[in-house]
């Protein structure tokens, strides 16, 4: 079957480990099935993995990389997979499983014609959504909504700073939060970036770092190092900042005084549980919500999308089709 897989990392040039080609059907082990893939979407994490940040040491070569998609399972249905492959003995909340994978870390993943995931990973597509908008929920999607009203507790008329402006992750909250009736700011390095914000729902935006209006109940943070000060300024006492990335680095200064003074809650998290996504789903079939893409493309061209996000040239989601 066709595939977009990696054959090694590197550091300073991921799209060298690459390949898009032919490579082995999946096999279903015992209280698994196999999902025709009809769009998938690509994450930040993909690119991370050809770099080899994050990835077990114990990862095989080659293996399929993706994370999200959506598809038709061996009965007929569509269906939405959720990312994160538990330990079968564990049986608390998926996420602190010390022993969880993404697809594509150790188990191949949604970049091909099938996928093999774990039945429980199934969640229904709504009739109504598209298979290339259910293929950018279980990451960035799911992971923002955790954000927001799990760890944030953001509700109607709370005021909300989502910094980095154009990555998914952002681009969801902001989109779920104006749903909610959340009051959400933006912050984006391109008066571009800041006009397609607003235009999807964001009250306002603004550059990085600028002084806003007045303080907010939370931050979603997932630059890191370039944003981390401007994050801990822009909360009020009391407040939270809730983090799932570092794509600008991983080790700002703190200020410790401004958080206990302050009274901060930092609060850290990645995706969310299997439970979270059929809520997420839910509530983008009841608000009428479609993620924005920024491209649709043959899964044959993958590179190129790799090469936009490698670029930082996206506003919403590049979704491959197979």
């Amino acid at each position: 079957m066709l595939a977009a897989t990696i054959t090694r990392a590197d550091a300073t040039d991921p799209l060298a480990g690459l390949h898009v080609g032919e490579h082995p059907e999946p096999v279903a082990e015992e209280g698994w099935t196999v999902v025709r893939v009809r769009a998938a979407s690509l994450n930040h994490h993909d690119v991370w993995s050809l770099r080899g940040v994050g990835t077990p040491k114990y990862a095989p070569f080659p293996r399929v990389l993706g994370c999200d998609a959506a598809g038709v399972d061996e009965d007929g249905r569509e269906v939405i997979i959720h990312a994160l492959v538990n330990d079968p003995a564990w049986d608390g909340e998926e996420i602190l499983d010390p022993g969880v994978t993404i697809l594509s870390d150790f188990h191949d993943g949604t970049f091909a014609e099938r996928v093999a995931v774990p039945r429980r990973n199934l969640v229904a597509k709504p009739a109504a959504m598209s298979f290339e908008h259910a293929a950018c929920l279980p990451t960035a999607w799911v992971t923002a909504y955790r954000m927001l009203f799990v760890l944030a507790g953001a509700t109607r008329g709370s005021t909300l700073l989502v910094q980095g402006a154009g990555g998914g992750l952002a681009t969801a909250a902001t989109v779920l939060g104006k749903a909610a009736g959340v009051r959400v700011w933006v912050t984006s390095r391109t008066e571009e970036k800041r006009a397609r914000a607003v235009e999807l729902g964001a009250d306002q935006a603004f550059a990085p770092g600028t002084r806003l209006p007045e303080r907010v109940d939370a931050v979603l943070e997932s630059v890191g190092a370039a944003t981390w000060q401007h994050s801990m300024k822009a909360v009020r006492p009391g407040g939270t900042i809730v983090v799932a990335g570092q794509t600008s680095g991983s080790n700002p200064p703190l200020d410790l005084e401004r958080l206990f003074m302050a009274k901060l809650r930092i609060v850290g998290t990645t995706m969310g549980t299997r439970d979270e996504l059929a809520q997420l789903v839910r509530f983008c079939a009841e608000h009428d919500i479609r993620p924005p893409v920024h491209s649709t493309l043959p899964l044959a061209d993958a590179a190129e999308g790799f090469k936009s996000m490698v670029e930082g040239d996206l506003f919403g989601k590049v979704v491959l089709r197979p």
